[in-house]
């Protein structure tokens, strides 16, 4: 598999991604499936801000996961903290495709003077937390009954990675 830049040309694997995780998991606290507009926002969002939306795709060109991050709070202050979150497709999982991505998240994140990254992951979801703790990250806290789904409270914790960052960060907002 080899790793690539998304496009919107990828809009529709990537909603399909998403939509999968939302209806069958808790690593998404949604509960619809995204439309296509939805997804045409998202990646608007991603190219105006600069946000990286990085894929790794098979051979024959399906995509097997992506991953991408966005502000962490929209507080000027927080403007080297990012949340990350990373999706790979059913049939992908297990096969190393998470950690490739979020290696090469990292790499972005650490290219754009990124400080922080946060990772909020549901507290059942063990293999997102051992992939995230293998990447390096720590766990920083974590909130009791966060969300609702599928008849049940779920608890959200927060895993973060620190980087260099910039070595003169702007304080100015």
């Amino acid at each position: 598999m080899k790793l690539i830049r998304c496009t919107p040309d990828h809009a529709e694997a990537i909603r399909a991604i998403f939509n999968e995780v939302i209806l069958t998991s808790t690593a998404l606290y949604e509960y619809r499936p995204r439309t296509p507009e939805m997804i045409a926002d998202w990646f608007q969002v991603k190219m105006k801000n600069r946000y990286p939306v990085i894929g790794l795709e098979t051979a024959d060109g399906v995509l097997a996961g992506f991953a991408s991050y966005g502000p962490f709070r929209d507080r000027p202050a927080c403007k080297y903290t990012v949340e990350h979150s990373v999706y790979v497709d059913q049939r992908f999982r297990g096969q190393g495709c998470g950690k490739r991505l979020v290696k090469e998240l990292i790499a972005e994140a650490s290219a754009q003077d990124v400080h922080v990254m946060i990772g909020a992951i549901d507290a059942s979801n063990a293999a997102s937390i051992a992939l995230h703790k293998q990447m390096g990250f720590t766990h920083c806290g974590g909130i009791k009954e966060a969300g609702f789904k599928f008849g049940r409270w779920l608890d959200l914790e927060f895993y973060q990675l620190i980087l260099p960052g910039p070595s003169h960060p702007d304080g100015n907002g």
